[in-house]
């Protein structure tokens, strides 16, 4: 059983391998195909036009290549800021709905009577501190991608 286990991991993992360097090739030829492209368009643009021109049509070429490339990445980077907002306020309104719940506050009545109002001080005490920086780490986390 445990060999048989062992036996189907290695062949994924073996499979994976060589559909990983078969991408990895792949990805290879084709920049090699998008440099002689590159080259291509440069010297037909340099013998019809100049060497001024080639510069600059390859430069705009690549212009637009890469402002495409930043939309993207802001897009994507707006959508993903969106869904951890969305997360933050399912989470909220979980917690709150949970303390909102009678069940929940008979039930923490009830430890705070077994284990009594003397021992539950400074348990008490240690999890606002834990919570306390827990929350000064996620205020960090959440203001250092505004700075990038």
């Amino acid at each position: 059983m445990l060999q048989r286990l062992i036996n189907d991991v290695k062949e994924s993992t073996g499979s994976a391998l060589r559909l990983t360097s078969l991408a990895a090739a792949a990805a290879i030829a084709l920049s090699i195909t998008i440099a002689f492209l590159c080259a291509a368009a440069f010297v037909y643009v340099l013998q019809r036009y100049g060497p001024v021109e080639a510069c600059l049509a390859g430069a705009a070429v690549f212009l637009v290549v890469t402002l495409v490339a930043v939309a993207v990445y802001i897009v994507r980077k707006r959508e993903a800021r969106q869904r951890a907002e969305k997360a933050a306020k399912a989470a909220k309104s979980a917690a709150a709905t949970m303390f909102a719940d009678p069940a929940l506050i008979a039930t923490g009545l009830q430890i705070v009577r077994a284990i009594g109002v003397k021992r539950l001080i400074p348990i008490l005490a240690v999890g606002g501190l834990a919570l306390g920086l827990m929350a000064s780490r996620s205020a960090a986390a959440s203001s250092e991608p505004a700075e990038e």
